[in-house]
């Protein structure tokens, strides 16, 4: 009883931070950016969570806080990136929206293969040598920090583009739908 009483509510504090985080991007950012991050992020708790499941690790308290520090550290890449995203695109007026995204993905690669390099390197050294109590909590971190910078690069990225970001120019006043075509080269 307690078991399933733990799950349901871990699932339910999952689900309530993924949602969480779609409001405080979609106020901080857009809409677009909101679905973008938070799909990232749910993808890389489904990716853990189902790599767990098959390790055979238990399912305890400590599990729903590494699935809650993992979304929040997800999130947080991915906001990182998609912040570089929007200062470009109020930098670049006029240009593609889709060279714009490829350009600031370029910008923050650097940063995001050193955080999450970083991030693993320390999480590897607490699953080896941390003991059994923390065991699960490291795994989930050191499989949900490599899915997670993937991720935002990945899956974050196309998902945006999918919703239509780069299809358009960015327009002075920012609405796509009146952007004018850019001058031909010569």
């Amino acid at each position: 009883r307690v078991g399933k009483e733990v799950r349901q509510r871990g699932f339910l504090a999952v689900i309530g931070a993924l949602l969480g985080m779609l409001v405080y991007i979609w106020i901080r950012l857009e809409l677009r950016f909101a679905i973008g991050a938070t799909m990232a992020s749910l993808h890389d708790v489904l990716i853990t969570l189902g790599l767990y499941a098959f390790m055979g690790y238990e399912f305890n308290l400590t599990t729903i806080a590494a699935f809650l520090t993992l979304i929040g550290y997800s999130v947080n890449d991915t906001v990182v990136t998609f912040d570089r995203v929007r200062e470009n695109m109020k930098k670049h007026r006029g240009r593609n929206l889709l060279k714009v995204l490829n350009d600031s993905l370029n910008q923050m690669l650097s940063r995001t293969l050193l955080t999450g390099g970083t991030t693993v390197f320390a999480s590897l050294m607490l699953y080896l040598f941390g003991g059994d109590v923390i065991k699960g909590f490291a795994f989930i971190m050191l499989v949900g920090i490599i899915v997670g910078t993937y991720s935002s690069i990945f899956i974050a990225a196309p998902i945006l583009i999918y919703l239509g970001v780069g299809t358009t120019r960015i327009e002075a006043e920012g609405n796509p739908a009146t952007a004018k075509p850019a001058p031909a080269s010569r």
